[in-house]
């Protein structure tokens, strides 16, 4: 019986001493073991690598989670400057990811920074073909800014025909299984509330750092009104001047708290906050950032 007893002991021994063996010679392998509840990402085009497939890799360097992949431009096109169309780049795109053990958390409609989505003829197809390209991609929540020319705070008189095509994008993104995340100029009170006239769980707010931070707004009491079931992603920024670890305008650790606070749980996306004297140096700026946020939001969860 001792015998059997002690053949059983040294076999767990010789176990645990395998499992060891290859979490300490596969840091990914242990890494992964624990699901994070915070991940940071970056924005291809931030990084000057918009539809690059260099962007991937480069994000691995920075020492980010996850890629935020852009449509391409936009300009007078009928359609976003999409090359993800093309199966043999997309394949490059996701085996690369997979070899640099990248997600892709998002999928940027940043055209609209600059077109008007309330004017804009073809704006259906436009959504559309970013849906697709997030279904082939295995995407699930797209960024779409209202940009200057659909500022809601200094043209109200948008919101009707806002409303009434992002009832039809929402519909679109029902029918896919996806979410939409808008960012807008407005107060979370008033985000509610578009939400509200919108009526679709598929649409929701990507929320922005800077917005409140930069109209002098309670950026937490911000978080808390919207609430989680309201915010799809976030971008973890402010405008360019200082690196976010010394931008006086923001207090991460409370943010974090906030957060945490209201269950939100997800994809910091990093997008500006560059040090104003350096400002192309993107391993530079990107990586300061990107360790800042994995020490506050990462390193005791």
């Amino acid at each position: 019986m001792n015998i059997i007893h002690k053949h059983i002991h040294l076999m767990t021994i010789a176990i645990v001493i395998i499992f060891s063996q290859c979490f300490a010679g596969n840091p990914v392998m242990a890494q992964n073991t624990k699901e994070q509840r915070y991940k940071i990402a970056v924005v291809d085009l931030m990084i000057l690598k918009r539809q690059k497939l260099g962007a991937i890799k480069l994000t691995s360097d920075i020492g980010a989670d996850g890629l935020e992949v852009d449509m391409g431009g936009l300009g007078q096109r009928e359609t976003f400057d999409n090359q993800l169309v093309n199966e043999s780049l997309r394949k490059q795109y996701q085996d690369t990811a997979k070899k640099y053990h990248i997600e892709f958390c998002s999928m940027g409609m940043t055209g609209f920074f600059a077109q008007s989505f309330a004017s804009r003829d073809g704006v259906d197809r436009m959504v559309q073909d970013c849906i697709n390209t997030m279904k082939l991609m295995g995407i699930k929540v797209a960024f779409l800014p209202l940009g200057v020319q659909c500022d809601l705070r200094k043209k109200p008189e948008l919101r009707p025909v806002i409303v009434e095509r992002m009832k039809k994008v929402g519909a679109l993104a029902e029918k896919a299984g996806v979410v939409i995340g808008i960012e807008t100029s407005l107060s979370a009170t008033e985000e509610v509330k578009l939400l509200k006239d919108i009526g679709s769980p598929a649409i929701k707010i990507y929320f922005n750092f800077s917005n409140p931070l930069q109209e002098g707004r309670d950026l937490c009491k911000e978080l808390e009104i919207l609430g989680k079931n309201r915010i799809c992603q976030i971008h973890c920024t402010n405008r360019d001047s200082v690196w976010l670890q010394n931008d006086p305008q923001i207090n991460m650790p409370k943010i974090k708290k906030t957060l945490d606070k209201i269950g939100y749980r997800g994809w910091l996306v990093i997008e500006r906050s560059r040090d104003a004297k350096q400002p192309t140096n993107v391993k530079y700026n990107f990586g300061a950032n990107t360790a800042y946020l994995k020490k506050i939001f990462q390193d005791k969860n």
